[in-house]
């Protein structure tokens, strides 16, 4: 990490709520300077006002390359640097794979998943010039499992985690370090209009998409994780002398994909055999 008696620059997508704007004060609590950026920047006038001098409002849509240029020029003409990227800006999106509209499928990608890839590519250049930076990705514990009904939200998550463990083992050697962020359930409004939902409900899948999409419409208010609590253990992970390239957060998400882990081990070993049948015997 960059020397720590200098102010770090963050430039933090989606900051106007939830992840996105409790990592921004986060970074501003401990004397760092942040890129908040937003669709609509208005929205981000109180934390300009908590830290005027510290906080640039960049307007960006991150489904937009001309946006994403701009935004990453606008905050190195401010502040000269970007230290820390945090890929937050999303929304969730429910509903069983034959019910996803392909084109909402494929505006949730542009979102999730391009988007984040598009900044990193912006962002790099700069940092492999200064050989220092962290690229946080905030994933989510459904970039590890996919339950029925977050197949179209969790399959942009699992193609981030792939791209971004591939760019850890890349940019590694060259002092950049990648952070793989899989929260659980917090209470960042993400139940409400941060929530996509299918448009065509197909009755064969009541029971299985049915009690997610249930779920969904019930959780705001009742999740568990503290997106306050979240920021400060992102901030310590990042300042760690060997941290991990994955961070679950909340009792749910280690929980989950700590289960998950166990079904695919359980999966290997069970079918090894046959596995292995498939090598050629060389004599």
């Amino acid at each position: 990490m960059t020397d720590q008696t200098s102010p770090r620059t963050w430039m933090i997508t989606g900051t106007s709520s939830g992840f996105g704007l409790a990592l921004a004060k986060a970074a501003l609590s401990v004397g760092d300077r942040v890129i908040a950026t937003a669709r609509h920047p208005e929205a981000l006038d109180e934390l300009v006002r908590q830290a005027p001098d510290r906080v640039a409002a960049v307007r960006l849509d991150v489904t937009s390359p001309t946006d994403i240029t701009a935004a990453v020029a606008a905050g190195l003409e401010r502040f000269g640097s970007i230290d820390v990227l945090v890929n937050n800006a999303g929304y969730g999106s429910v509903g069983a794979v034959e019910e996803i509209a392909v084109p909402e499928l494929e505006q949730l990608h542009a979102t999730m998943f391009l988007g984040p890839v598009r900044l990193t590519q912006a962002v790099l250049p700069h940092m492999r010039a200064r050989r220092a930076g962290v690229i946080v990705q905030m994933s989510s514990m459904g970039g590890q499992l996919a339950p029925p009904g977050f197949g179209a939200y969790c399959s942009a998550k699992f193609a981030l985690e792939a791209m971004s463990e591939s760019l850890a083992a890349e940019v590694g050697p060259l002092g950049i370090r990648v952070l793989i962020v899989e929260p659980g359930a917090f209470r960042t409004e993400f139940g409400a209009d941060r929530m996509h939902r299918s448009r065509t409900i197909i009755d064969d899948y009541a029971d299985t998409a049915g009690p997610t999409r249930a779920a969904v419409d019930q959780m705001d208010g009742s999740q568990p994780g503290d997106p306050d609590r979240a920021a400060t253990a992102i901030l310590g992970v990042i300042d760690a002398d060997d941290p991990p390239l994955r961070l679950a957060l909340g009792d749910d998400a280690v929980d989950a994909i700590r289960s998950k882990h166990d079904q695919l081990r359980a999966d290997l070993d069970g079918w090894e055999r046959v596995s292995r049948s498939t090598t050629l015997v060389r004599s």
